[in-house]
């Protein structure tokens, strides 16, 4: 890793803000509780036993505690990332369910999204997950911790973390539809409507000819992530079909059905696997905006009430 600093060091913040508004970090003792902002303009404490209806209108990765679970970073050996999810009871939790063939995706990103990583801890007998930082550079990161508690639903839970060091600020890349990562060319078709079920095709080709072999990664043949801009909301979403199913392909197109909380820019990471890498491509899109060339309407129905508003499955 470029960048090895102790847990102990970093300055742990909050960010619970609903909307188009920055998220707020401040210093916090993670061990203690902590009052987090609501929509409605009121406060209840992290950890707590009694859920709060109003984090259900919450999109996924803005509260640091939800439906009695919270993410709390814990102090680790320097180049190494640790914490725990704290249950009902106050306990760390030790079971949980597999999902996207992980029991734990851990997604960092920095808050000028110039920084990204998807990585899988290991968990110890007593609750606490470790995994090599992924913490690559200095500056303010979003750390989401994405999984299910055995007998419970699945959650995103986020957290600030902040590595010293000389920091620049980056602008955010202008939307385009076609990127490169690793020798191989990312072309994107679609643009996400706020309060529609919008479709995404990703398409992958290397050398001018379209990559027809993509090889199975977390259950599918891709894995997207979107990030708003600003408060860094999370949106969650997985390709239509799934490898074996007899009909989906192995490229070069993977395929989406994406919903985002409101209009604005968003950030979208795919990682694909070929060749026996992972690789991830990265795009800037606009929600809201007509998709080039294509129809205003916004496609699909209009979705339902399901889970978490702005973590979507497919």
């Amino acid at each position: 890793m470029n960048t090895v600093t102790r847990m102990g060091g970093f300055a742990l913040g909050l960010a619970a803000v609903f909307g188009a508004a920055y998220g707020i970090g401040r210093v916090v003792d993670p061990a203690a509780p902590v009052a987090e902002s609501r929509p409605d303009g009121g406060a209840h404490t992290t950890g707590a036993t009694v859920h709060d209806e109003a984090a259900e209108r919450v999109p996924g990765g803005l509260l640091v505690s939800d439906h009695g679970y919270t993410l709390v970073p814990v102090a680790a050996p320097a180049g190494e990332f640790a914490f725990q999810i704290g249950g009902p009871d106050g306990r760390p939790v030790t079971r949980y369910d597999v999902a996207h063939d992980k029991l734990m995706h851990l997604i960092v990103a920095r808050r000028d999204l110039s920084g990204f990583h998807h990585v899988h801890p290991d968990l110890a007998p007593d609750g606490t997950w470790r995994v090599d930082t992924p913490l690559d550079g200095p500056g303010q990161w979003r750390a989401f911790a994405d999984f299910t508690p055995t007998g419970g639903e699945a959650l995103t839970l986020g957290v600030d973390v902040t590595v010293p060091g000389e920091l620049t600020e980056r602008p955010l890349p202008a939307p385009a539809t076609s990127t490169t990562v690793d020798g191989y060319t990312v072309t994107l078709a679609g643009v996400p409507q706020p309060g529609r079920t919008s479709s995404l095709t990703l398409s992958v080709s290397r050398d001018g000819r379209p990559v027809t072999d993509l090889e199975p990664y977390l259950g599918a043949y891709g894995h997207l992530v979107a990030l708003r801009r600003g408060d860094l909301a999370y949106l969650h979403v997985h390709p239509d079909g799934t490898p074996g199913d007899g009909r989906t392909r192995p490229g070069p197109e993977i395929s989406f059905s994406a919903e985002v909380p409101s209009a604005g820019s968003y950030r979208l990471y795919l990682d694909f696997r070929h060749g026996g890498r992972v690789h991830t491509a990265e795009f800037t899109v606009v929600a809201g905006t007509t998709p080039t060339g294509g129809d205003p309407t916004p496609s699909g129905p209009a979705p339902t009430e399901h889970g978490t508003p702005g973590h979507g499955h497919n």
